[in-house]
């Protein structure tokens, strides 16, 4: 009877290592119309019909694909949950559809957040309502650092929804470049959640705080956490908190720290989570 137990244990074993070794899920590549071009971009999807939720998840400056793979490993981490609590999650690829690479220390970018990003993020909105699997009505919005200065342009009230109903669910931004949009007297129009840290010096704090403290009465719900002691890319997993260096490398920014902060990562990501549920 022992000798049986222990047979079972170790088949029981086995299938969980099995299972813990199972392949992480790959996205697939999707072409979305873009004026007289396409939109590259890579879908993580769940199985079955749906309809599911969606989210348009937007790289930084340093691009959406790694070195030989698709989505970078900070982005795939981000989908890959997104993905486990139900989500379809579309990463459009506004550098490497233009036949660009990283763009951080360009000092003329052919890519703009206000433009061109806005462009590709309202293409692949009116890409989603036409799948047959997506939820017309909970398609959310999430970005990071120039993907989140992006997301703060698409839901401005002064950008027309351009016919495709309904609007956006919510959005997430992730250490956006407040300076400009605080100025110019930002606002929302859909539920809008900003999260930085205190010690971010690639972007701006104090301006995020009065862009989104100037915006209420006038806004629909916008919130902004910004994490004590922590730096920019806090939510990337296993990056040590350091300066950035002298160096030739466009995927980084020029200036700054950046660095992993598990207390406000793990924060994030229930709030995240909380927040696209909505």
């Amino acid at each position: 009877m022992r000798f049986l137990s222990a047979i079972i244990l170790l088949t029981l074993s086995a299938v969980a290592s099995a299972a813990d070794a199972a392949p992480l899920p790959t996205p697939r590549q999707v072409d979305i119309p873009l004026g007289n071009a396409l939109l590259h971009a890579q879908l993580y999807k769940p199985d079955g019909d749906g309809p599911f939720p969606a989210v348009i998840a937007l790289h930084g400056c340093g691009g959406l694909a790694g070195h030989s793979e698709p989505v970078q490993p900070r982005y795939r981490d981000w989908a890959e949950q997104l993905l486990k609590a139900g989500n379809a999650v579309l990463l459009p690829d506004s550098y490497g559809s233009r036949e660009l690479g990283p763009q951080c220390r360009v000092k003329e970018r052919r890519v703009h957040a206000r433009r061109e990003r806005v462009a590709d993020i309202m293409a692949s909105r009116q890409w989603l309502v036409q799948q047959p699997w997506a939820a017309r009505d909970r398609i959310s919005l999430l970005g990071w650092a120039n993907g989140a200065s992006a997301l703060l342009w698409a839901v401005h009230p002064q950008l027309s929804s351009r016919n495709v109903e309904p609007d956006f669910r919510s959005a997430v931004a992730f250490y956006p470049d407040c300076r400009i949009s605080s100025g110019l007297g930002w606002s929302a129009r859909v539920p809008t959640l900003l999260l930085i840290g205190a010690k971010d010096d690639v972007s701006s704090p104090p301006a995020c705080r009065q862009m989104v403290d100037g915006a209420h009465g006038r806004s629909a719900l916008a919130q902004i956490v910004v994490y004590p002691g922590a730096y920019h890319d806090f939510d990337r997993a296993n990056l040590p908190p350091h300066a950035v260096g002298t160096t030739s490398d466009a995927g980084v920014p020029e200036y700054g720290h950046l660095g992993t902060d598990p207390e406000a990562r793990a924060d994030s990501q229930k709030r995240v989570a909380e927040w696209l549920a909505r």
